[in-house]
This record gives C-alpha cells, sequence and structure tokens, in this order.
C-alpha cells in the first residue's frame, strides 16, 4: 500500500480509491491515535461539504470512530476551518472533515485534526497510516461503544467566531460565489451578518455540482456578476472553503499572494504582524516578495501546502501566511486556512479605510507567471527523471537569474505542476511550455 496521505489529508474518486471500507478503517485508527481508551470519555467532531458521496463516507467515519468508544459529533455542512474551530471548541480529542476540497466532485477525502483543530505532522500521519495496515483490536462492546449525535449550534458557533474576528461592512456590496460547496450557507450569513450587502451565486449544491464552473477554480461567473449587480468586490471560494480568492470592482483578479499584501501591509501598520514577517509558498509570485521588500516586511518560503505554511507559522510564532491559491492562516483566529475568514477581513480593511480593492491591493505588481498541469501515470518517477531536469537546467540557464522554474509533483493528484516566472509572458510561456513537453514525454 503506498502513502495514504497527501499533502492535505487522504484523497481519491469516492468509492474506488476512496471506499468506505478505508474511511472506516481510517477513522478507526485515528480513534486509537488521537483518542485512546486510557483516556477516559472521547469525542470526535465530523462535518462534510455537500458532496454526495459525502454521505457514504460519513456514514464510515462515523462506524469507525464509534466501534471504538469516541462519540461523534455530527455538525453536517460546514466548512474545513469551521470543523478545525469545533474540535477546539468542544474540547474535542479529534476532528474529521470529509472534503476533497477544490477536486471535482467524483473526488472526496479525509481531512483529519488532532486536539485543538491543529492538523497532524508526518509522524502522526505515519502512525495512523500503521494503524490501519495492523486492522482493529479487540474492540469495545456494550456501554463502551461510541454514540452520535448532533450538534445544532455548531454553525451559529462558527459564524459568531469569524464575524466578531471583522469590523462592520456596512456600505459595501460584495458577491460571493461559493462553488456549490460547503460555503453556500455559511458565507452568505457571515458576510450579511457583519453589514455587507450580499449577492450570492452557485449557492444551491445538489451534491454533484460542486466546483462545477463555479468557486476559486473558475472565476469568470463571478467577474461577470461583479460587474452586473455593479459589486465593490467579488469573493471566491472553493469546495470547503478553506479558499478566498477575489476581484476588484472592475473584475480584475485579486489573488491570494495579493490578499496577504493587503493583509500583511494592514497588519505592518498596526504593529500586529510579528516580527515583521509573513509565510508563503514556494508558488507565490516574486511580485509578492518584491511588495514586502519595500514595505520592509521579511517573507518565509515554505512547501507547498498550508500545513507547511502552519507549521513555519507556528515554529516561528508569525502572524500571517498563506498562499497564491488562497488559503490564508491567520493563527491568533484559527488553526488553518479560513476562506470566510479571510473574505471578512478583506473587507473589513476596504471599509475602515475607504478604499476600494484595486487601490489596497495595487502594491503587489505580479510578475508574469505560467502554470501547466501536465497529467501524468507516476508523478513522482516524471518529476525526476533526468531528460526532465536537464530541460529545466536549460530554461533556468535562459532565464539567468530573470526569473525562476518550479516543478513539482501535486500533493493531490497524479499530475506534475510546471510554473516559470519572467520578466515578459512571453519567454515565460515559452520555457513553461518547453518544460512541460519534457515531462509529457517522460510518461
Amino acid at each position: 500500500m503506498g502513502r495514504l496521505f497527501g499533502t492535505d489529508g487522504v484523497r481519491g474518486v469516492a468509492n474506488r480509491e476512496l471506499s468506505a471500507e478505508l474511511g472506516m478503517a481510517l477513522s478507526a485508527a485515528a480513534a486509537r491515535r488521537l483518542a485512546p481508551a486510557a483516556s477516559g470519555h472521547r469525542v470526535a467532531i465530523v462535518g462534510r461539504d455537500p458532496r454526495a458521496s459525502g454521505e457514504m463516507l460519513e456514514a464510515a467515519v462515523v462506524a469507525g470512530l464509534t466501534s471504538e468508544g469516541v462519540d461523534a459529533v455530527l455538525v453536517g455542512v460546514l466548512p474545513t476551518p469551521a470543523v478545525a474551530f469545533l474540535t477546539a471548541a468542544y474540547h474535542a480529542d479529534l476532528g474529521v472533515m470529509i472534503s476533497a476540497s477544490h477536486n471535482p466532485m467524483p473526488d472526496n477525502g479525509i481531512k483529519i485534526f488532532g486536539p485543538g483543530g491543529h492538523k497532524l505532522d508526518d509522524d502522526a500521519e505515519d502512525r495512523i497510516e500503521e494503524l490501519v495496515a495492523e486492522g482493529p483490536g479487540l474492540r469495545p462492546a456494550g456501554a463502551g461503544v461510541g454514540r452520535v449525535r448532533t450538534a445544532a449550534d455548531a454553525m451559529d458557533r462558527y459564524l459568531d467566531h469569524v464575524v466578531a474576528a471583522a469590523g462592520r461592512l456596512d456600505g459595501l456590496t460584495v458577491v460571493v460565489d461559493c462553488a456549490n460547496g460547503a460555503a453556500s450557507e455559511a458565507a452568505p450569513r457571515a458576510y450579511a451578518a457583519a453589514g455587507a450587502r450580499v449577492i450570492a451565486i452557485n449557492d444551491q449544491p445538489d451534491g454533484l455540482n460542486i466546483n462545477d464552473g463555479c468557486g476559486s477554480t473558475h472565476l469568470d461567473p463571478l467577474r461577470q456578476a461583479v460587474l452586473a449587480h455593479g459589486a465593490d468586490l467579488g469573493l471566491a471560494h472553493d469546495g470547503d472553503a478553506d479558499r478566498c480568492l477575489a476581484v476588484d470592482a472592475d473584475g480584475q483578479v485579486v489573488d491570494g499572494d495579493a490578499i496577504m499584501t493587503v493583509l500583511a501591509l494592514a497588519m505592518h501598520q498596526a504593529g500586529e504582524l510579528a516580527s515583521d514577517t509573513l509565510v508563503a509558498t514556494v508558488m507565490s509570485n516574486l511580485g509578492l516578495h518584491l511588495a514586502m521588500r519595500e514595505a520592509g516586511i521579511a517573507v518565509r518560503t515554505t512547501a507547498v501546502g498550508d500545513r507547511y505554511v502552519l507549521e513555519e507559522l507556528r515554529g516561528g510564532a508569525y502572524s500571517l501566511g498563506g498562499e497564491q491559491s488562497g488559503h490564508i492562516v491567520i493563527p491568533r483566529f484559527g488553526t488553518t486556512g479560513d476562506g470566510i475568514l479571510t473574505g471578512l477581513l478583506l473587507m473589513s480593511r476596504m471599509a475602515r479605510t475607504r478604499s476600494s480593492l484595486a487601490v489596497l491591493s495595487a502594491p503587489m505588481q505580479s510578475m508574469p507567471q505560467i502554470l501547466i498541469n501536465v497529467a501524468v501515470a507516476d508523478k513522482a518517477t516524471v518529476a525526476e527523471a533526468p531528460a526532465v531536469r536537464d530541460a529545466v537546467a536549460r530554461a533556468e540557464a535562459e532565464l539567468g537569474g530573470t526569473g525562476r522554474i518550479l516543478l513539482r509533483p501535486s500533493g493531490t493528484e497524479q499530475i506534475v505542476r510546471v510554473m516559470v516566472e519572467a520578466s515578459d509572458e512571453n519567454t515565460a510561456r515559452q520555457l513553461a511550455h518547453r518544460v512541460a513537453e519534457s515531462v509529457s514525454a517522460q510518461d
């Protein structure tokens, strides 16, 4: 069996790679690792996004938890950061979120949070995988079997938490693309509670339409709606609402790097940016680094994945980090990326400064960046192939220090990502396609 955990939990096509049997085994193993029987009364929070397969996997996860004597508290369809928050708020031993985030509907995933709502480190994931392979031991019987209950106040507790973190948004009109996902109820309610006029699109999940031509991976519907309604901005979430991307009043995209720029400058000005440092991944545009350097803010760089951003934030006691894809983490308010919180704080900055999003994000000037995703059968082998490495070296030599090339296997799919930044778009595009062709040739 290959490694189950990727960069963000366990994912696969639901009922194929991610079966009900695996869901049960994984949650049972997580219970044994994070909530051992000797710890007394044990509780796990279980949430999901609205994918049809989430109902099946929720039942499997609950069976795994309760078979180990852990009570399962169902919070229903909620964003991933809500499950992390509620794991801490309910003093639970662990939390389980059933979602494949931005992946298409046939996929699903299982994310596990430890006590306090923190993501697991590699050692904890490895131990859970070992326990899955070992299989169950002697399970409890009778009164020792876990029970199942529903937390009726889960949504309200989460919304109260995120709305309290931001200022009033009166006077702002926002279009929010909910991706027909976990944000469909939570995001419009949160923004309206803070005083914004909210126009929601793609907020009618039917179990099959999540991320389908909408949300943070498909911004055209949002751009069109912002222009049609004359809104101040638009916000786009992904399937589990741990991401937030934006468009300004003119329909121009404001990505995660630009959002981090707005928030970092605001926190720097308020004296709230710990060590005057921002944490970002290797995928962040060079323009972010230049904007931060101009403001006197250092940038700490990590591998791709919000778990690595989180590790750096916790290790250095930093106060802001994130990814170009829209995962923004502010440890003061949460233990993981929170798209709805990000949207609230972004709009709060607009309201307090009486500035447009275009003006606030102007310090971030992106260098041309081309990203090509190459589907392959074996991402790890292809990425390390000598011919691919030679192609990367030749392209780097052509750039001569005026840009950069990043080649990495996806953490969740059989894809190799080729990213090239250069001083002009044509150069970036040509080099990216050349490297991508070398990747394809190895498959």
